[in-house]
């Protein structure tokens, strides 16, 4: 789950202070009467459109996650304003190769800054990236088609250029904290244009 945004050093480098197809029944001893099909089952809703965030089972409320690796960036916070600026620089937990924590178990006992998700946080954070599928469900919205719920494949967060996979400018362990302004960039709180269209290409 994603790290609290930090507080931006002051220009001194220091850090500022902690802010199947139907049957058909035949009709015996009756000539001239059509079979007719069974009637077709209606489709169950998938649980992201059945649900609300709080009646999601924990396999339902983890399988939302589509593994893009944007709310593991570090973000900064501007103590003055209260903006929050996204960073191209990882957790030191986060892989960047497969775009997921090494220590998910563990995460908030090693990271102390780390943001479990529930539903009251993801409806209170206004950061959370506008693909992230518990914002998009908290909305009442439908989840992309490239969300492996829906696509099916693990891969397709990636096709679509939606994960920080080969983004990452570096991991916070490589980086000093008066250097942390200098990756700021704003690519994670958009929706990439290649996400918008099935085919992963841009519309014309």
């Amino acid at each position: 789950m994603p790290p609290a945004p930090r507080s931006l050093p002051d220009a001194s480098g220091a850090k500022a202070p902690k802010a199947a197809k139907a049957q058909r029944d035949k009709l015996p001893g009756k000539r001239g009467v059509k079979p007719q099909g069974h009637p077709k089952r209606a489709a169950r809703a998938p649980f992201w459109k059945a649900k609300t965030l709080e009646a999601l089972n924990p396999a339902e409320w983890e399988s939302l996650c589509d593994g893009c690796g944007r709310c593991c960036l570090v973000k900064l916070e501007d103590e003055d304003s209260g903006e929050i600026h996204f960073t191209d620089i990882a957790c030191r937990l986060f892989n960047a190769r497969t775009c997921r924590c090494t220590d998910y178990a563990h995460r908030r006992r090693k990271v102390h800054d780390c943001i479990k998700l529930t539903p009251a946080t993801v409806r209170s954070l206004s950061w959370l990236p506008p693909t992230c599928a518990y914002r998009l469900v908290a909305e009442g919205r439908d989840l992309a088609w490239w969300h492996p719920l829906v696509s099916g494949s693990a891969m397709s967060v990636h096709e679509a250029g939606v994960s920080v996979k080969g983004r990452i400018g570096v991991s916070e362990k490589e980086v000093r904290l008066a250097d942390y302004p200098d990756h700021i960039v704003d690519w994670p709180g958009k929706v990439p244009r290649t996400a918008k269209t099935k085919t992963g290409k841009t519309a014309s």
